[in-house]
């Protein structure tokens, strides 16, 4: 059995014939247009983001597999709430609110890279990680959401796999992470004034060094 790995970059979802992948299948008798067919079924959920994929071709029977890379959680994050960057203070500075949906449509693009046993699981896992970026799910940290998920709250979207979310939710959740948003302010404009003093004294240090005088070799 002789195989053939080809690694593709895509748009998720729009994967087009390009120059490396006529030139890597059409001389093996591989179908094209099913090899695509194949790739934007396991890119669509990655919609706006470039995707790494391999396609394993067996040269013996001409079958072929997909798989699909994915970039990390974090991003997907980002890229689900539109932002450039995570927050600065992560503790005290929220900079989005995502809906149990979003979560479980970016649990789903994570499923074949995170260790886990069941979408719920996964679900867990990804909202962990939106500590780090700041981020909140359903107006809450990741410790008390992933409470209400092992209580059961949210069964019923993750058996379904809702992954859509409606622009009314889209309204709530904003309105919640704004309330968050002023109800911290205070503590965050307490750390950022904590190191601009904490800076201060160093930058003089810096003006106060006295300049190293270089002798002249005679």
């Amino acid at each position: 059995m002789t195989k053939e790995i080809i690694d593709l970059l895509v748009e998720g979802g729009k994967a087009a014939t390009n120059q490396q992948m006529a030139q890597s299948l059409g001389p093996k008798g591989i179908s094209i247009k099913d090899v695509l067919a194949k790739i934007n079924e396991k890119t669509s959920n990655f919609k706006g983001l470039k995707v790494p994929v391999k396609v394993i071709v067996d040269l013996d029977d001409k079958s072929f597999e997909v798989t699909v890379g994915t970039p990390p959680t974090s991003e997907l994050i980002k890229n689900e709430l539109g932002l450039k960057k995570a927050a600065s203070y992560p503790n005290v500075e929220k900079v989005g609110n995502l809906g149990v949906e979003q979560i479980i449509k970016i649990a789903k693009m994570k499923e074949d890279s995170i260790l886990h046993n069941s979408l719920k699981s996964a679900v867990k896992t990804v909202a962990g990680s939106c500590n780090a970026a700041g981020v909140l799910i359903e107006g809450l940290v990741s410790k008390d959401f992933n409470k209400l998920v092992e209580e059961g709250k949210f069964d019923k979207e993750i058996n379904e796999e809702k992954t859509e979310i409606s622009e009314e939710k889209k309204k709530v959740l904003e309105e919640k992470l704004k309330e968050v948003q002023a109800k911290n302010l205070g503590n965050l404009e307490k750390i950022k004034a904590k190191e601009k003093k904490e800076e201060k004294p160093k930058e003089e240090e810096k003006k106060e060094e006295p300049k190293k005088v270089e002798k002249k070799k005679k």
